[in-house]
């Protein structure tokens, strides 16, 4: 089993990395994106949900970009489109003209999930594939640091307009790096197969609903936290600036999640047990939470959460497309559009209820639930390969 190089992997964890921080650097801005609109705190957490579910049709449209045209031209589109929402959204004057230039930036972010993932799925199978999605596990341990702080300094520079610049800039340095380093990995021979097929497929195959829903349920309690947690700070007198750097705390519980994760998978344990695990963790962690919403001790649940988010994606992840190499592009853009969408449903509604420790708890009841199905379903399947 080979795996790549860290300068191999550089490029390729920083576009992955990409999404995240577009998140979670704009976390910080949501109270003053609230105060300079006129809007409440739902209202002004609606702008992540619209996100996800422009997200999801970007998903569909570079995945199957990909195998179309190939990989490198698809990011390099991509990212151009993400840099102009982004200096776009320094000029609006409304709340709905936000909405609008978030969404296009949604579009635009989604090429750095599903053209690397293809990439490394055109490079790397089987358990090579499980250990470098563990490695950019270990990696993304950071993004939410490196967002939250980097959001908190600059909305207390200049608010959610220097959000917005700080992710233009990244955005242009991203596509120059891509331009110089990022290469064509698109197999010479592509099945070109029809999208509507690959999705009617796709939307009869139980376990991509079960994979595409674990991994919605995993990042709804993240992204909650990023949607819901600044106006708990607020409500417990804490600054902005202390919100950024709870994200501190998210990259030790995503790092200690992904180095465990590899460990594990290194002892050759299953991968569907690590995801049980961590779902049965999930569910604790909102537990815990519903009884200390009222302190920062909320954080040590949520830091817990994070853990259990690093343990669970990289397993579900590198596993979703196994029966659908012949199509990885679309595959992975299919796979895409049914977790983000469920994804934005999933934070439309944790923005409705506003309450973070619900959201974990029924989250992770569900992913449960959801293991216990592949548990039972296992055996049936085994016997009919046979």
């Amino acid at each position: 089993m080979t795996l790549p190089t860290r300068r191999e992997m550089a490029l390729p964890i920083a576009l992955l990395m990409f999404p995240q921080i577009a998140e979670t650097i704009y976390s910080p801005a949501l109270v003053d994106i609230g105060e300079t609109f006129g809007v409440g705190p739902a209202a002004a957490a609606s702008t992540l949900s619209v996100y996800f579910f422009a997200f999801a049709i970007g998903v569909v449209v570079w995945g199957r970009m990909c195998d179309v045209i190939g990989r490198r031209p698809t990011m390099l589109f991509g990212l151009a489109i993400y840099a102009l929402a982004c200096v776009a959204a320094l000029f609006v004057d409304t709340f709905g003209a936000l909405l609008a230039a978030r969404v296009v930036s949604a579009f635009g972010a989604a090429v750095g999930s599903v053209a690397t993932q293809t990439i490394l799925r055109d490079r790397y199978q089987g358990p090579a594939l499980g250990q470098v999605f563990s490695m950019v596990g270990m990696a993304l341990a950071v993004s939410p640091a490196i967002g939250m702080f980097s959001g908190a300094v600059l909305a207390g520079w200049h608010g959610y307009v220097g959000v917005f610049g700080g992710l233009a800039v990244l955005a242009v340095a991203l596509l120059g790096w891509s331009v110089m380093r990022l290469p064509e990995t698109r197999p010479p021979q592509v099945t070109k197969v029809p999208l509507f097929a690959t999705l009617w497929v796709m939307l009869r195959d139980f376990d991509i609903w079960r994979s595409a829903a674990l991994v919605a349920l995993f990042n709804t309690c993240l992204f909650s936290y990023y949607s819901l947690a600044p106006f708990m700070f607020e409500r417990l007198g804490v600054s902005t600036t202390l919100f950024g750097y709870s994200g501190l705390a998210l990259a030790l519980g995503s790092g200690i999640g992904a180095s465990l994760n590899k460990r594990l998978l290194a002892r050759d344990v299953a991968p569907q047990r690590i995801v049980m695990t961590a779902s049965v963790l999930a569910t604790i962690s909102g537990a815990a939470i519903l009884l200390l919403s009222d302190t920062l001790w909320f954080l040590v649940p949520v830091m817990l959460l994070v853990v259990a988010f690093g343990l669970a994606i990289p397993n579900i992840l590198s596993s979703a497309l196994a029966r659908y190499r012949d199509r990885l592009g679309t595959g992975g853009a299919v796979l895409g559009l049914y977790y983000y969408l469920l994804i934005g449903a999933g934070l439309t509604l944790s923005g409705m209820s506003q309450t973070l420790g619900g959201t974990y708890f029924l989250c992770g009841l569900a992913a449960v639930l959801l293991c216990a199905t592949r548990a039972l379903t296992a055996p049936r399947e085994s016997g009919a390969s046979r």
